[in-house]
């Protein structure tokens, strides 16, 4: 479409030999071959596996699938819950999934984590709890843990406890819906 000649402007139209072709391709600028090979792992592995969005997203790719199950065994394994019919008057908890990847020191993926988490801003204070605390250690003990080791010479190790967080015992009784994507068949009434 041309413009109306009776506008006036001062633009003058022409074809020329435009290319689509970039003179300056980013591959002239960017290239892997000088990187270390546990960075060359760490940068192919953000290209090739993303957290997922939803539910239907990370049930849809199998090592996301098979963190959940884990993290699902794990739950079922120290009894964190029973499935039963919601009480009258208690309220229900929503939950949902938090996805993480683990990267090792030399930036290979290690793992696909996946943590069942409640949304426990649901919960109305003096109604569903009393109170709210998260066990740490203080800093005197950490400091008699490690001086403890460095006065008699002794070896320091360090290790991780799975789960740790569901070895504590809970007062209130809570009513969680079942985890997304993984309803018990024939128990889809039960919280």
């Amino acid at each position: 479409m041309s413009p109306d000649p009776s506008l006036g402007w001062p633009i003058a139209l022409r074809k020329g030999n435009h290319s689509t072709r970039n003179h300056h391709p980013i591959y002239n600028f960017l290239s892997y071959h000088r990187l270390s090979p546990s960075y060359f792992a760490f940068v192919s592995s953000l290209t090739t596996l993303t957290i997922p969005k939803d539910i239907h997203e990370a049930l849809a790719h199998p090592g996301w699938r098979e963190a959940m199950i884990v993290e699902l065994q794990a739950l079922e394994q120290s009894g964190t819950w029973e499935l039963v019919p919601l009480p009258p008057g208690k309220t229900i908890v929503g939950c949902r999934w938090v996805y993480d990847i683990k990267v090792g020191p030399t930036g290979v993926i290690d793992r696909l984590k996946t943590r069942l988490v409640a949304k426990g801003y649901t919960q109305i204070y003096d109604l569903d709890y009393g109170d709210t605390f998260s066990p740490v250690a203080k800093i005197p003990t950490i400091r008699l843990f490690l001086a403890m080791p460095a006065i008699r010479h002794w070896p320091l190790h360090q290790l991780d406890i799975k789960n740790v967080f569901l070895h504590g015992e809970l007062e209130e009784e809570i009513y969680m819906e079942q985890p997304p994507g993984f309803v018990a068949q024939g128990e889809s009434g039960l919280v």
